[in-house]
């Protein structure tokens, strides 16, 4: 039995949710999102609530109604709030700037590297070089943020790269600490 799929999921004001077959979509004050279930999972809504629940037993059908579960609680989360993700700029040297929808990032080559962020994604960069990303698919918000974070991951020594705000860099020593 699943402890996280046998949860409701509370469907907030504004948001509305329509259910045909396998695909569901959910609107709301923020955009819409919508998603295909996979064919061991039913889906029930009663009045502000919707209920995930497997059709038959097994392992697999169990974390596949623990993950739908989840992924519809992202998007209902995703069109009422918004996600967002931060990820921080260090060097000398290494800025971060962005115009319409193309992020350009000076980190140590010859020339800017230039990203284009798809559709759906905004971000915002301060002056402290504190990337500011958001949306409202968690999944596509996660992995534009990897793509951000692979131009320039940080290195062990002086921590310089792009990593996400809160992550830690563990340090190695160098060569005069070896002695």
């Amino acid at each position: 039995m699943s402890r996280i799929g046998k949860q409701p999921i509370p469907v907030p004001k504004g948001v509305k949710v329509e259910i045909k077959e396998n695909h569901v979509k959910v609107t709301g004050g923020k955009g819409s999102l919508e998603r295909t279930i996979r064919p061991e999972i039913d889906l029930k809504q009663e009045n502000d609530v919707l209920i995930v629940s497997p059709r038959g037993a097994g392992k697999r059908i169990n974390a596949f109604w623990g993950l739908t579960r989840t992924l519809l609680n992202n998007m209902i989360v995703g069109v009422d709030k918004g996600f967002e993700k931060k990820l921080i700029v260090e060097g000398v040297g290494y800025r971060a700037k962005v115009e319409k929808s193309v992020l350009t990032l000076n980190v140590g080559y010859s020339n800017p590297v230039d990203f284009i962020l798809p559709e759906g994604i905004s971000a915002e960069v301060d002056k402290n070089n504190l990337i500011t990303l958001g949306g409202i698919d968690k999944e596509l918000l996660g992995l534009t943020a990897a793509r951000i974070r692979a131009v320039r991951k940080p290195e062990p020594y002086k921590g310089k790269g792009i990593r996400y705000e809160g992550e830690h860099i563990v340090r190695k020593v160098g060569k005069a600490g070896a002695k």
